[in-house]
């Protein structure tokens, strides 16, 4: 996800991502409908339409309508809801992966069908009035079920025992910044429906890789939702790399990642200023490290864009009170304000998955970081968002460009 940094302006700031209840069929719920979020109330803009209908991902959402207004309990909406998430992030994949009927003219390549479809998708759940007594926490199950279905976090599946055969963990994050420019694409998400399930060469021999999409909401990472996803992977995988959009031109290897939050506003117009909060405080550093072979990442030829081994930090030092850049890293006993990667929910990622590889006891042995990728910039003549398309020719060669170059980067990163 698009880095918020100290030292450079792109975004501004000084910021471097149940049980069933009884039903009866005349029931009706005594909660009234909720509104939809910030989130969800841009699908009615033009953009987020064109996308949709250019793809053939509009039809997703009223589908589940359909299947939510014939259940006649929860138990029957969380099987609908668990079907069509599921059933969406294969679509995705599929679409990209070049499987199946492409759905219109929207170029493959594009990750944003699946993050305005599955708005769609929870905007039916949240407003959905059942025939039968729902609970607000029955409506939360059903929501959880429907993000982490969609987001393929559910759909990991690689093999436990596979001679020679590597396996890969990746992460990539929902567009952002949608104000800005609604018609904004992810890279790092891109890349996950590219290589979900997929096999690239080592020098070590196959890898397989196996995917998932965060939101870009500080609410779930609060939630704990990246540890949920990932702690049953970790000790089982042998490669991890988390991915988001960063800066123009160029790809980073993160070294270093900080335990703040920086305040930026996500996706839905909140902002968080804290210590990144996480289960037993009382244990946590202010600093996580990368184990990707940084080294070997930088000096291969992957790609058109440069790689850099990023080592900057923001700190306030062990007795002072401001915050200092440091170039080449934090110094000991200093206070985190920003990681390589900044202090937004892509730092923080990067944070959660490695403090957790370490608390799994794996430091020594997994090689895990953050990898930012170059911004995905619209073509010459199409930066204006008030006038501008929602692709162009030249959009749709960065964005792949990209993608091949994080598949060269994990293959150096899992061959080395």
């Amino acid at each position: 996800m698009h880095s918020i940094r100290v030292r450079v302006g792109v975004l501004g700031l000084a910021l471097l991502a149940g049980l069933s209840s009884p039903t009866t069929a005349t029931a009706v719920e005594t909660a009234p409908a909720r509104t939809p979020t910030v989130e969800e109330q841009r699908l009615t803009q033009a953009v987020p339409r064109e996308i949709l209908a250019r793809s053939g991902f509009d039809v997703v959402a009223p589908r589940l309508a359909r299947g939510l207004a014939a259940a006649h309990s929860y138990t029957q909406a969380r099987r609908v809801v668990t079907r069509e998430g599921a059933a969406l992030w294969r679509r995705a994949v599929d679409r990209v992966q070049g499987r199946g009927p492409a759905g219109g003219d929207l170029s493959r390549d594009d990750d944003r069908p699946l993050y305005w479809a599955r708005l769609g998708m929870t905007t039916e759940v949240r407003t959905w009035q059942p025939a039968f007594t729902m609970t607000d926490g029955q409506r939360a199950a059903l929501l959880d079920t429907l993000e982490r279905t969609s987001r393929g976090q559910t759909d990991i599946r690689h093999p436990r025992h596979a001679d020679g055969l590597k396996r890969v963990l990746v992460t990539g994050f929902d567009p952002f910044t949608l104000d800005r420019d609604i018609r904004i694409s992810n890279p790092s998400g891109a890349t996950a429906l590219a290589l979900d399930g997929t096999m690239i060469r080592t020098a070590n021999g196959p890898a397989r890789v196996e995917t998932t999409v965060f939101p870009v909401r500080w609410r779930d990472f609060a939630d704990n939702t990246v540890e949920r996803a990932l702690r049953p992977y970790l000790p089982h995988v042998d490669l991890f790399t988390t991915v988001s959009q960063g800066r123009v031109g160029r790809f980073d290897v993160e070294r270093t990642n900080g335990a703040w939050r920086g305040g930026f506003p996500d996706n839905e117009n909140i902002g968080r200023t804290e210590t990144v909060p996480v289960a037993d405080p009382a244990s946590q550093p202010q600093w996580t490290t990368t184990t990707l072979p940084y080294t070997a990442i930088v000096a291969a030829d992957t790609g058109r864009f440069p790689v850099y081994d990023n080592t900057g930090v923001t700190e306030i030092p062990a007795g002072g009170t401001e915050p200092v850049v440091r170039p080449d890293g934090p110094t000991a006993g200093s206070i985190a304000r920003a990681g390589g990667g900044g202090n937004y929910l892509s730092n923080e990622i990067a944070y959660r998955a490695t403090l957790l590889r370490d608390r799994l006891g794996l430091h020594d042995s997994l090689p895990g970081g953050h990898v930012h990728t170059p911004v995905l910039q619209f073509g010459t003549g199409n930066t204006d968002p008030a006038t501008g398309t929602v692709t162009d020719p030249e959009f749709v060669r960065n964005r792949l460009d990209i993608v091949a170059q994080v598949r060269a980067i994990l293959s150096v990163a899992a061959g080395a």
